[in-house]
């Protein structure tokens, strides 16, 4: 069985060399369909040989130490993506200002999906404007706009099921 910790504190050593940080380590699949996932991120964004370094330098490190035991399997490191997934409190404080798509445990006041801007996050809690983008249901007005109703939500970070940032091209 694979030791998902001590695969992430490898990752994480390399990481740290190339000043990037480590956002997510998954293990999937069985048989010959098994995949190591890294995903690495830093604020000037991901290039092609940041993905190649630490591809080349875990794969060795989990070879020589023989981490993950058995059948061969495919190691992928990549970027987060545009549309990445926050999930801890710093990833909330650093992404302030951008637009995000929250899914809620529970609901809050009859909804468990909100699409806005990340307005701000303090004390475990996250604000966002949903005047930031039509809500679903939401149609242009013709004719004299009506005063905008400020609609924001705040949501307890413990109440997060999955956060994901919403590509502004």
């Amino acid at each position: 069985m694979i030791e998902i910790e001590k695969v992430r504190e490898i990752v994480e050593r390399v990481a740290r060399d190339y000043g990037l940080e480590v956002v997510e380590v998954e293990f999937r699949g069985g048989g010959k369909a098994r995949m190591l996932r890294i995903t690495i991120d830093k604020p000037e964004g991901v290039t092609h040989d940041d993905c190649s370094h630490v591809s080349n330098e875990v794969s060795t490190i989990l070879d020589v130490e023989d981490v993950v035991p058995g059948a061969s399997y495919t190691l992928e490191v990549s970027s987060p993506g545009l549309d990445r997934k926050i999930s801890k409190p710093a990833d909330f404080e650093r992404f302030t200002g951008s637009l995000v798509k929250v899914s809620t445990r529970e609901p809050l006041d009859g909804n468990r999906h909100f699409e806005g801007r990340l307005e701000s996050f303090a004390d475990g809690k996250l604000t966002i404007d949903l005047n930031a983008v039509p809500q679903r249901g939401q149609k242009k007005q013709k004719g004299p706009k009506a005063p905008v109703v400020e609609r924001k939500v705040e949501i307890a970070l413990a109440d997060v099921e999955k956060a994901n940032l919403v590509p502004e091209i």
